[in-house]
């Protein structure tokens, strides 16, 4: 055979693996609202930037009728190609072919990309539109799905690891995106369950739809597994690749830094109005986060799930930062179960890839409660702690408003290697609020007086002089600085500065027993 006509073979096979299941299977595909594997890889990469790898790659399967259904690079599209100029691996499921359902050689096509990507040093993207496990190949699919957990977790805190779910992700196998650090869904689309209604109607008996069951309402507001929720999956793509400018490549890396637009010496006469002066009332966090970081940029994490506390990127003098702020505005910013586990998982993602840490404070303490109680709420605080008592990255901290107990103390005080603490004016340092001390030091005294009431609103009234204020701390060195709250975002951005590139000791040791 001539070199032209092997050129001509060639170019007929990769004919066929572009079209995936075939011209019927994607018009239906269309016809959902979904875009196909390579349609999304082309959006979410610069274009033209993508290499494919395994596209002749077929099932071995013969049993159940498959070996007359074999498809050409199976049913994943994998690859590497650019976000921005910067390297990245991609593995994007088929559901044209065989329903995306993992076999053992699509399983091989990933394993293959994630170990290029650790291997390179680069972030590996996952989009999951897939059954799970193929059933026909029965313990051969399961082992290619071990395969893949298996690198999700030697790949945590090496490179980022990012989950597009645009599509059914089922069984075994939606514990990959649950492993990896932040996963996308779509609207009407996306759902993620172990096991499916029809399972669920047979074995307890129960009716649910698939969206009910694990939507993006489900998992954005109640679980908590998805991170990001877009309107359609083009917006979604274009998400992903926002979310990559802030990390680096690797935990070698630095998050890269843009030319700054915004004036690092920039004061907001805005935030002097912020903190009401009724301490009970409540405000909007974001005001202040918005104010302070370059353009007002900020990309929330988790935004409908435990909005009582505030994750998300941002970046000050064009350097990427990681926010973690109470959110007085609901719950009153209270630490509760969601909120310590949201804050913990954040922190750690963090520190494991050299993102710098600005925490707000405006907390009055852990949530109360049996319910708290029995759910654990001691042993998820304490993942909080851990997080941040264990993290290396530089620890900057404000103190706006309260700062009572132990939610003073996780939130990256002194106590836990904070950096530097700085509080506003308006800061109140201690134990408990005003009215919870009053009661507990003064019962004898208030359980005398004549007037009980008028005896214990003068005791309130001596304490919040005497104690919520932030120049206690001060004075013991708890508090590095009480500043101007206008001056909020150039003392940051100094800061910063001040702590670039620190030389970090290590005690020799495995690892940690975080109370997970």
């Amino acid at each position: 055979m001539s070199m032209r006509n092997k050129l001509a073979k060639l170019a007929q096979m990769e004919k066929q693996a572009r079209a995936g299941g075939g011209e019927k299977r994607t018009e239906k595909q269309h016809a959902k609202g979904k875009l196909t594997a390579r349609e999304r890889i082309a959006l979410l990469l610069d274009k033209g930037s993508f290499e494919e790898i395994d596209p002749f790659i077929t099932h071995r399967t013969t049993d159940f009728g498959l070996a007359e259904q074999q498809y050409l690079g199976d049913a994943v599209v994998a690859g590497s190609g650019k976000i921005d100029g910067r390297i990245v691996f991609v593995y994007a499921q088929d559901f044209t072919v065989l329903g995306g359902t993992i076999s053992e050689v699509s399983a091989q096509k990933a394993c293959k990309v994630m170990d290029l990507a650790v291997k390179k040093g680069a972030p590996i993207i996952a989009v999951w539109d897939s059954g799970g496990a193929r059933i026909q190949e029965g313990v051969a699919s399961l082992g290619g799905v071990g395969d893949i957990l298996l690198r999700n977790t030697l790949c945590s805190g090496i490179i980022p690891q990012i989950s597009v779910v645009v599509g059914p992700s089922a069984g075994g196998a939606v514990y990959s995106p649950a492993i990896t650090d932040f996963v996308f869904m779509v609207k009407g689309i996306s759902q993620m369950y172990i096991t499916g209604p029809d399972v669920i109607k047979a074995v307890i008996s129960v009716d649910i739809t698939h969206e009910e069951l694990g939507g993006t309402k489900t998992h954005a507001e109640k679980s908590g597994v998805a991170h990001f929720v877009a309107e359609n999956e083009k917006e979604c793509l274009k998400m992903v690749r926002q979310l990559l400018g802030f990390l680096p490549q690797s935990f070698r890396n630095d998050p890269p830094r843009l030319k700054p637009t915004d004036d690092p010496n920039r004061t907001d006469e805005k935030l002097l109005k912020i903190i009401p002066e009724d301490t009970n009332k409540s405000y909007d966090m974001k005001q202040i986060i918005t104010s302070v970081l370059d353009n007002g940029d900020f990309m929330e994490v988790q935004r409908h799930f435990a909005p009582n506390i505030i994750i998300g990127f941002g970046r000050l003098d064009g350097k990427a930062v990681g926010i973690v702020a109470q959110q007085p505005a609901y719950m009153a910013g209270i630490i509760d179960i969601n909120a310590s586990v949201k804050g913990a998982r954040f922190v750690r993602f963090c520190d494991a890839f050299n993102i710098p840490l600005v925490s707000f404070v405006d907390v009055p303490g852990f949530m109360p409660g049996p319910k708290q109680e029995e759910g654990g709420i001691i042993r998820h605080g304490a993942k909080f702690i851990y997080a941040y008592a264990e993290a290396t990255v530089p620890k900057i901290t404000v103190i706006t408003r309260k700062a009572y107990g132990g939610a003073y103390i996780v939130m990256s005080s002194k106590h836990l290697r904070g950096d530097i603490n700085l509080a506003w004016p308006t800061a109140e340092i201690a134990v408990m609020g005003a009215e919870g001390a009053v009661n507990i030091i003064y019962r004898d005294a208030i359980a005398k007086a004549k007037n009980k009431d008028k005896k214990k609103q003068e005791l309130i009234r001596e304490y919040k002089e005497r104690f919520d204020n932030p120049y206690i701390a001060a004075a013991r060195g708890y508090i590095d600085n009480v500043i101007d709250p206008r001056l909020t975002r150039p003392k940051l951005i100094r800061a910063l500065e001040m702590l670039e590139n620190p030389s970090i000791a290590h005690h020799q040791k495995k690892h940690g027993n975080i109370p997970l």
